[in-house]
């Protein structure tokens, strides 16, 4: 939580006549008004670890708030006086949100209309859909060979995808849609601590949170640059993981903005967990994974998109979160896990989780389902 403008300027007025007394008889405020907006001023700014008449003197960093404060007094020949003081701060999730808006805000600002559109491909056939699934690509996690067998960091996480994304464009027949589907967990991290929202568990992160995100958005728009050579219309979904549930939106509004002057460019930027794709008689839903059940999927989807589940023939699932590749048949719809391109990181290591590295691109029919599909190995980086 922030000051206020009023509040800012109240707690000025304060110190330039002396005392709240002091700054209502020269400006005429109301004295009550101005005491509450004063009391309201403090409370923020004890909250960030300055109130000087509890001897609280060190604010703590952006993005934190005081979580509690411990003071060692000894008696002296001067009188009372601190020996020692701990200060202990959490984070202020609510402020470091603000502060992540802040920064795509001001992103959004400068990209906006300087993307120019390009020239669509002369041919595409209308009754194909090629989807590129990009499973939990963990951008901003940093692994070490010697600890888990293959090294990762922002650099090597940014080659992997363009080499993906370059044979398995090449490889796609030139389908009238492509679609890129970000599973959820494009970052590794969504803020400036390195931990887990929900569970407060501690990552390996390589890089400052700013980088991460400035690497993380040019690899996507490497990817949809190269799709746009492909296809005639190019959409991207962003899944949000339980790793950067706040960054995933955050891209949804970021591309919005970046394409707004590209009319082949769709984003889907509704704020929800789950999001779904037709064409045809295919219907594809997108979520995670990481809060609903495989085995629940299908009745979800009969549920939130009835009129499209009447329509079509061929329905799916694509998720990530488990890093694996599995298939599970349900009545009426078939779920898909897939891999990532990343290696596992110490806490996958040393848990055993235990999985293949790849990216497929997976060809649809309007009229037929899935009827190809092509696949990227991580060895074919060599």
């Amino acid at each position: 939580m922030e000051l206020t403008e009023s509040q800012k300027l109240a707690l000025e007025l304060v110190k330039k006549h002396g005392s709240v007394e002091g700054a209502v008889k020269a400006t005429g405020r109301d004295p009550r008004n101005f005491k509450r907006l004063i009391k309201r001023a403090k409370a923020v700014m004890a909250r960030q670890g300055h109130a000087p008449e509890h001897d609280m003197v060190k604010t703590c960093p952006d993005g934190y708030h005081v979580k509690g404060v411990s003071t060692l007094y000894t008696n002296g020949e001067h009188g009372t006086q601190i020996s020692a003081q701990w200060v202990k701060t959490n984070i202020d999730r609510e402020r470091q949100e603000q502060i992540i808006q802040d920064m795509v805000e001001s992103w959004c600002e400068a990209a906006k209309g300087k993307i120019k559109p390009l020239k669509a491909p002369s041919s595409c056939n209308d009754q194909l859909m090629t989807v590129y699934p990009l499973g939990d690509p963990h951008f901003g996690m940093y692994a070490w060979a010697d600890e888990v067998g293959k090294d990762f960091d922002l650099d090597i996480a940014e080659r992997q995808l363009m080499a993906a994304i370059d044979y398995l464009v090449d490889k796609s027949p030139p389908s009238k849609r492509g679609v890129l589907i970000n599973l959820g967990d494009m970052f590794h991290s969504d803020n400036m601590d390195g931990v887990t929202a929900r569970s407060g568990h501690s990552l390996d992160m390589d890089g400052r949170l700013q980088k991460v995100i400035d690497v993380g958005v040019r690899a996507l728009r490497r990817c949809i640059h190269r799709m746009l050579e492909k296809h005639d219309q190019v959409e991207i979904v962003n899944a949000p993981g339980n790793h950067d549930h706040v960054l995933a939106l955050a891209l949804n509004v970021m591309f919005k903005n970046i394409y707004e002057n590209e009319p082949r460019v769709k984003v889907y930027a509704d704020p929800t967990m789950r999001h779904y794709i037709q064409h045809g008689k295919v219907l594809i839903g997108v979520v995670h994974g990481h809060q609903t059940k495989d085995n629940d999927l299908g009745e979800i989807m009969a549920t939130e998109k009835a009129q499209q589940w009447g329509a079509t023939a061929y329905r799916y699932w694509y998720r990530g979160h488990h890093h694996q590749d599995k298939v599970t048949e349900l009545r009426g719809c078939k779920v898909e896990q897939f891999r990532t391109l990343a290696p596992k990181d110490a806490y996958a290591a040393g848990g055993g989780y235990l999985s293949g590295q790849d990216m497929k691109a997976i060809v649809h029919h309007a009229e037929h389902g899935e009827i190809s599909r092509n696949t990227f190995a991580i060895t074919m980086m060599k």
